[in-house]
């Protein structure tokens, strides 16, 4: 697993796309604060910019840097879940989206030259409309500790075609998902994966629960 996990970071940290096992099913990925990496997952899957990405982080410590002010109802249910869970929180640390920003993916190649990105702040396109970013925290040691190594957010979004199944198993991926990363993990990993999508509850400022997706 260790050689699975460093291979994986050297692709992140020039840019590229993985393809991994996670806590839920398989995932794409890429360095959530890279909005050209961003821009290619998007691509893959054929997604509409308008619906936003999911990420991963190494724990509670790793949301609290992306996100402005997290509701302490949040934390504890991060702390005592017992199954995987993406919470939605409001304010994310983002940098600031281009000018010319379109609603479009490949935005990107408009980047006005000098203006650096910052491993401090989420890729634009990672973030809601309305300034909201879902995260999960992992209960699987590969992805806790493939992320916490990397030491930032990564991608994960299901490993299909949008309007497609959502594989469960590696076996299930198409090959044209397959075909367009940089680095496949080892399939063997996937034996810590539950084959199901996490649920998802989006938490307020003002206290407030919404269970999207139980």
């Amino acid at each position: 697993m260790k050689e699975q996990i460093q291979k994986a970071i050297e692709v992140l940290r020039t840019g590229g796309i993985i393809l991994y096992p996670t806590d839920t099913v398989w995932g794409i990925g890429c360095d959530a604060t890279n909005p050209e990496a961003v821009a290619k997952v998007y691509a893959i899957k054929k997604r509409e910019d308008s619906k936003s990405l999911v990420l991963l982080a190494s724990d509670i410590d790793m949301v609290c840097r992306y996100v402005k002010e997290i509701p302490e109802m949040a934390i504890q249910l991060v702390e005592v879940n017992d199954k995987p869970m993406t919470i939605i929180y409001p304010g994310a640390v983002a940098g600031e989206r281009p000018a010319n920003y379109l609603g479009r993916p490949d935005c990107h190649l408009d980047r006005p030259k000098g203006v650096e990105r910052s491993n401090h702040l989420l890729a634009y396109n990672t973030v809601a409309q309305d300034g909201t970013v879902g995260i999960r925290v992992p209960m699987m040691d590969f992805c806790q500790q493939l992320v916490a190594k990397f030491g930032r957010p990564i991608v994960s979004t299901s490993a299909n075609i949008s309007g497609e199944a959502t594989p469960k198993k590696f076996a299930e991926i198409s090959d044209a998902v397959k075909s367009a990363v940089d680095y496949i993990v080892d399939p063997s990993l996937e034996r810590g994966s539950t084959g199901k999508a996490s649920s998802i509850i989006k938490v307020g400022l003002d206290y407030s629960i919404e269970i999207i997706r139980k």
